[in-house]
């Protein structure tokens, strides 16, 4: 059965004799075609995977005309984005596909296209690279352009995808996910864990607290924030605030500070009389009232209570680790201000402390800085602009039309004041990156507009003053996202200027907002090889400096002069590891090591790159000196898709990830946590980890945090984000707070296995019993994953399961779509045919749809 992506293109209305706009760059007339009379209909198929053997997919795109009037055979192109790789299968098409820039092709008729007439079909092959496991990979976002009217792209609309009827690539089937959950134990509540993520030491003394909004929050004068905040949260509860005081007796919630505990270390204890949080900071009284909440029923929450009752505990805690850190790209597409501090209320009730803030990349650059507009109302906004002297070209679909999608997007200075505050007061530090020298394209644009403007206005000294590239620059490249004018030129003084500026900039607004900050990120990721080499500035650089000797010395010098930057405000590097490493060529071949350069310069590095021959690259760099976030791809990229299967959303270049990933993750020893390979296929061999560099115990002290980054490629809304963000950044919640668990040090052992088997039961548990209920209704309700069915038939029966106890599962019989009405399912179900299943949510909100044939008694 082919793999079908169906898409219905009705072209929006183009007159038979519109002319372009007076902006428009041609005044000719647009071709003599009444599109709204011709709606064109596109559908493409795969043909087949692994094409002539190779790791490559064969399809066919069919143009059907289903209007009165032709499409004619020259004159138009049709943009749309997919991997570079696609390209006709034959040499003399009649359709050819030219790469504009990153994933933005086109496809252009060559002389052999023959005019289209109504009701009239053409089919054309084309082969692309890699396999389609889901449609992140399929083609996305086509709008068409006529030839006459260059400036303006109309949106090809009402595309519908079809998934294909037939496995052809090894998609998870329910019968997996059956063997997956087999293990998992229905805990009752209550005997689980009531504080999440799981406190150091934890007790429960069946003695328990009435609470009411009479009972007030009695804090001292240092916690009052941190009393403030928990008084709203119980308002939330109760729909009317307690009081919050400095002092008082009787019944009340106490806040106390209490000398000798850690930086963010806090007691909780609950009778009848009090509940009373100590702690010596206020990010310890903080998490105190965190835990507080998380103590409390989830279904508090439902409804307005006029009573609830808090279990009786006595509780000891701080965290593991002092960075627990989740990343947001807003480059890739834009997640608007509402969006961010919503993920920092999340943040704050699980007691994730860093946001690690991604404000620019190649395809966006999404915070105002005084003085430099051109960013935001160039660098901010995509649509169809090939001169991009107005606004930046579609990415990743977002579409023609500037403003009008995810795109586009940007905060104001008073919005990332407001943001700063925000999490200041939730005891979150924010760390924002500026993306350099590579993956800068947003910036180097702007910079090149703002050139433009001043060099007309006759101002060539203000002109040159935060240039980003040479403008004689030859130097070919192209980067891993397909640009090939993304990279910032690092031997420019306007480049430095550029960098002092912005950072000055956002210093001023951290000061106006009164919030900590103590680095900036400056990124360093993925710069291709090429750049610069043709550079005549670069080459009066090295001219000059007898440091710089080659290409590659520009790399240590740029990192140099921005550290020395940094330094002289006071703040040290953050980067990607790529900051703290250096390139070693031997026998032809490129490799890389730690830099003893930068070791004493307090450089922080976000190691994401454990794959392959850099599978131990965080453990060289910690050992090598460098303080090490772990931000492994295996274990914590929440933008791969949960699982291997054609619906589940994301990428999955990097595998497939889903809650238990970042849940069994052990820091100290990561190797023994890759239980599977990048297609998600057991471990059959651990010959990849022989010779591999492993953490030694002294180097452990720099390993400072974990990290879960949210890459923004397939994000175009606040629903999305939420599906992928929950519920898997919950395990990386619980690794980096919880202690050390006692299955991790010898995984392999039965004693072990057993501990796992039984804490994995204990966390899903807690998560589908007592945090998604919660998360069904906190800060206004999240869009949470539902965890698909798994389904095996036996001895003639349906079976079912669920990742998560406390999800309900129900089931139709007549083919139709389970509903929040269906049966639920108690136990197996013999009827014959095709039975459908999902899981549902407190709010009636359901899973993908399992289903399952019970005809022959196989599945």
């Amino acid at each position: 059965m082919k793999h079908l992506l169906v898409c219905l293109l009705s072209l929006i209305s183009i007159c038979s004799c519109g002319q372009p706009s007076p902006a428009q760059t041609q005044g000719t007339a647009a071709p003599a075609v009444d599109t709204q009379q011709q709606p064109l209909s596109l559908t493409w198929e795969v043909l087949e995977e692994k094409y002539l053997g190779k790791n490559q997919t064969l399809s066919v795109l069919t143009f059907k005309n289903s209007g009165a009037v032709a499409l004619p055979a020259s004159g138009w192109s049709i943009y749309f984005h997919c991997t570079p790789s696609f390209t006709p299968k034959a040499t003399d098409a009649p359709l050819k596909v030219e790469s504009i820039n990153g994933d933005l092709l086109r496809i252009v008729p060559t002389g052999k296209f023959k005019e289209l007439k109504p009701g009239d079909t053409q089919k054309f092959e084309f082969v692309a690279a890699g396999q389609i496991v889901n449609e992140s990979r399929a083609p996305r976002g086509f709008y068409l352009v006529w030839d006459k009217e260059p400036t303006k792209g109309y949106a090809i609309t009402n595309a519908q995808v079809l998934k294909p009827a037939k496995n052809m690539v090894g998609w998870i089937e329910p019968k997996d996910i059956y063997t997956q959950n087999s293990g998992i134990k229905d805990i009752p509540g209550e005997q689980l864990t009531k504080v999440f993520p799981t406190p150091a030491q934890y007790k429960e003394t069946d003695q328990a607290f009435a609470l009411t909004s009479a009972v007030p929050v009695v804090a001292d004068q240092a916690f009052q924030n941190e009393a403030t905040l928990l008084a709203t949260h119980l308002g939330s509860i109760f729909g009317q605030k307690p009081e919050v005081k400095a002092s008082g007796t009787g019944k009340a919630i106490r806040l106390k500070k209490k000398a000798g505990l850690g930086k963010e270390a806090y007691e909780l204890q609950v009778t009848p009389q009090e509940i009373l949080i100590s702690a010596t900071t206020p990010a310890g009284a903080f998490y105190g009232t965190q835990s507080l909440k998380t103590l409390l029923p989830a279904s508090a929450l439902a409804q307005t209570q006029t009573s609830v009752l808090v279990p009786g505990v006595q509780v000891k805690d701080e965290p593991r680790f002092g960075h627990r850190a989740v990343m947001l790209d807003v480059a890739r597409n834009f997640h608007k201000k509402e969006a961010v501090l919503k993920l920092l209320d999340l943040m704050a009730l699980y007691k994730l402390n860093v946001f690690h803030f991604h404000l620019n990349d190649d395809e966006g650059w999404r915070i105002e800085i005084p003085g430099l507009p051109e960013l935001t109302q160039v660098g901010g906004r995509r649509g169809h602009d090939p001169s991009e002297k107005n606004f930046l070209m579609p990415a990743y679909g977002s579409g023609p039309d500037v403003d009008k999608s995810s795109g586009s997007g940007f905060y104001t200075r008073a919005d990332f004041v407001q943001i700063l505050k925000y999490a200041r007061e939730r005891h979150i530090i924010v760390i924002p990156e500026v993306e350099t020298p590579g993956h800068a394209r947003a910036a180097i644009k702007s910079m090149d507009a703002r050139y433009e403007r001043l060099m007309k206005e006759g101002k060539t000294a203000e002109a040159q003053k935060y240039l980003l590239r040479d403008l004689n620059d030859k130097s070919e490249y192209r980067s891993v996202q397909y640009f090939n004018d993304n990279v910032i030129n690092v031997a420019l003084p306007s480049t430095y200027n550029f960098l002092e500026k912005v950072t000055d900039e956002l210093l001023a607004m951290y000061k106006e907002a009164g919030a900590p900050i103590q680095t900036i990120h400056f990124g360093g990721d993925e710069v291709p090889s090429g750049v610069w080499e043709k550079s005549p500035e670069v080459q009066n650089l090295m001219a000059k400096n007898p440091e710089v000797k080659n290409v590659d010395d520009l790399w240590y010098y740029f990192f140099g002069k921005v550290s020395k930057m940094l330094e002289a405000r006071k703040l040290y590097l953050s980067g990607w590891e790529e900051i703290g490493l250096r390139k070693v060529r031997t026998n032809g071949r490129l490799s890389y090591v730690a830099n003893p350069t930068f070791v004493k310069k307090n450089f922080h590095v976000d190691v994401w790159n454990n794959l392959g021959a850099n599978l131990d690259l965080p453990y060289r760099m910690a050992n090598a000196g460098y303080k090490v976030v772990l931000t492994n791809v295996t274990h914590f990229y929440l933008d791969l898709a949960y699982q291997k299967e054609y619906d589940e959303k994301g990428l999955y270049w990097g595998g497939f990830l889903d809650v238990d990933k970042p849940f069994y993750f052990n820091p100290f020893d990561y190797m023994k946590s890759i239980r599977v390979n990048e297609d998600n296929k057991p471990l059959t061999s651990t010959a990849a980890f022989a010779g591999k560099e492993q953490l030694k115990p002294a180097a452990r002290a720099n390993i400072v945090g974990l990290q879960a980054p949210l890459w923004s490629e397939t994000l175009t809304s606040p629903d999305r984000l939420e599906y992928m963000l929950l519920p898997k950044v919950l395990g990386l919640a619980e690794r980096a707070w919880a202690p050390d668990p006692a299955w991790a040090s010898n995984p392999e052992s039965s004693q072990s296995k057993a501990a796992y088997t039984q804490a994995w039961s204990q966390f899903v548990n807690v998560l589908g019993k007592r945090e998604l209920p919660r998360l069904s209704h906190y800060a206004g309700g999240f869009g949470y994953r539902i965890p698909t069915v798994g389904a095996t038939v036996q001895d003639g029966k349906v079976l079912a399961n669920v990742q998560m106890p406390g999800l309900v599962i129900r089931y139709t019989l007549d083919g139709s779509e389970p509903t929040a009405q269906s049966k639920v399912y108690s136990g197996p179900v013999s009827e014959k045919g095709t039975i459908k299943l999902a899981a549902f949510d407190v709010a009636g909100r359901s899973s993908r749809v399992t289903t399952v044939e019970n005809k022959t008694g196989l599945l």
